[in-house]
C-alpha cells in the first residue's frame, strides 16, 4: 500500500469514527466528504438542531511522525478560511434545508488512533473556528 492511500484509508476511519460520534450526539448527518468544486471537499456537513454544522475531522495515529503533534493543531487559519469558502459554496449549490437552520457553525473533531485502528482519544470541539 502507497503512503497516499494508507492517508486515504486513515482518514475515511478517522471520519467514520467522528459519524458515530456525532450521531451519538444526537447529531442528524446530511453529507459525507461533500465535493465543491475544485477547491476540496467538507468531511461532514451535519445538524445540530437548528444549527448547521460544517465539521472538519483530522487524524493521527500514535507515535507517527506526520504533521502537527495533535490532530486539531493542523486545522490552521489556512485550512480555516478554505473550509469557510468550501461551507459558502456548498450553501449556494444545495437545496435550501426544511426547516431552515437557524445558525452555522464550524466544529472539528481530532481522533488519534493507536496502529491497529483503535480509537484512544476523541476530541469534538464545538464552535472551533
Amino acid at each position: 500500500m502507497t503512503a497516499g492511500n494508507a492517508r486515504i484509508l486513515l482518514g475515511a476511519h478517522g471520519e467514520d469514527i467522528a459519524c458515530g460520534h456525532l450521531e451519538r450526539a444526537g447529531y442528524t448527518l446530511i453529507e459525507r466528504n461533500s465535493r465543491c468544486g475544485r477547491a476540496g471537499e467538507i468531511d461532514i456537513v451535519a445538524r445540530d438542531g437548528r444549527c448547521l454544522v460544517f465539521c472538519e475531522v483530522k487524524t493521527r495515529v500514535t507515535g507517527g511522525s506526520a504533521g502537527p503533534d495533535g490532530p486539531l493543531d493542523a486545522i490552521g487559519p489556512v485550512k480555516r478560511k478554505r473550509i469557510r469558502k468550501l461551507a459558502a459554496e456548498w450553501l449556494r449549490t444545495r437545496p435550501r434545508l426544511s426547516p431552515a437552520p437557524a445558525w452555522i457553525r464550524f466544529d472539528a473533531v481530532g481522533i488519534v488512533v493507536d496502529r491497529q485502528g483503535r480509537l484512544l482519544s476523541l476530541d469534538h470541539v464545538e464552535d472551533a473556528f
